[in-house]
């Protein structure tokens, strides 16, 4: 089974994002892809994921997840007691995705932007698409 994550890599907090996920995913179990680049491209149209989409993507088992339910979908694979942020998936996506929506609309002018990807360890390469 595939599990790609999708991140806006002119993104710092989403950078940070991939950075954190990478140290707690030790199973390797997720590969990444900037939006932006021509992997993450051909991956959204593949699944079609609506153009409007911005932010953080995941997708496993042929189906794509998007805002809350992507983070909270990720955090399942994570080491440590991150795993247990899944079960937070019980709470309805209407209450969920409010607090999800207001972090991504306002990442870039919290945290800042760059003006391209950062480039993977040597070691990590081989995850990112």
């Amino acid at each position: 089974m595939s599990h790609i994550i999708l991140f806006d890599g002119a993104c710092h907090f989403c950078d940070w994002s991939v950075r954190f996920i990478l140290k707690r995913d030790k199973k390797a179990v997720y590969t990444f892809a900037s939006l932006q680049s021509d992997a993450g491209q051909r991956i959204l149209d593949k699944y079609g994921v609506p153009s409007d989409v911005d932010s953080l993507v995941y997708v496993s088992s042929n189906q794509y997840y998007v805002k809350s339910s992507a983070a909270l979908r990720i955090c399942k694979h994570l080491k440590g007691l991150w795993k247990l942020c899944f079960l937070l998936l019980m709470v309805p996506k209407p209450i969920r995705d409010p607090i999800y929506t207001i972090v991504s609309r306002n990442r870039h002018k919290w945290f800042g932007t760059k003006e391209s990807c950062s480039l993977p360890p040597p070691e990590m390469r081989d995850r990112f698409l």
